[in-house]
């Protein structure tokens, strides 16, 4: 049976937010897809902005709110919020809250940090 409980999981620190890899070839090891959920406190913004050059990625917030940017456009997003960053798409999220955002991502095909292709030049818009 593959279960696994988040509290289980290794936390890792990222710019802007800590993760753990749910789904990956460390826990419980999917054929088509990963998942990661994120913590992102308030005031923070997940850096440096970054595409996903193989693949798709879906983020879900389950609490919190903020700023979502693709390719130059902000929006806003909030608890109940899905949103996909095509293949490719340059995006960041930050936090603009007064609470932690914990958002769950979602990856196909299956991927990870050495994946993401980074953006160091690019700030999130104000």
């Amino acid at each position: 049976m593959t279960i696994l409980h988040e509290s289980n999981v290794e936390e890792i620190e990222q710019p802007g937010r800590s993760m753990r890899w749910l789904v990956d070839e460390n826990s419980l090891q999917a054929n088509n897809m990963s998942v990661v959920v994120i913590r992102v406190q308030p005031g923070e913004t997940v850096r440096p902005a970054h595409s996903h050059p193989l693949g798709e990625e879906l983020i879900y917030i389950i609490t919190g709110s903020g700023k979502v940017m693709i390719e130059g456009e902000v929006g806003a997003v909030r608890e109940g919020t899905a949103v996909l960053f095509e293949k490719g798409k340059i995006h960041m999220l930050r936090n603009t809250g007064d609470i932690e955002m914990k958002v769950i991502c979602f990856f196909a095909p299956a991927t990870g940090l050495e994946n993401y292709k980074m953006y160091e030049d690019i700030q999130f818009p104000e």
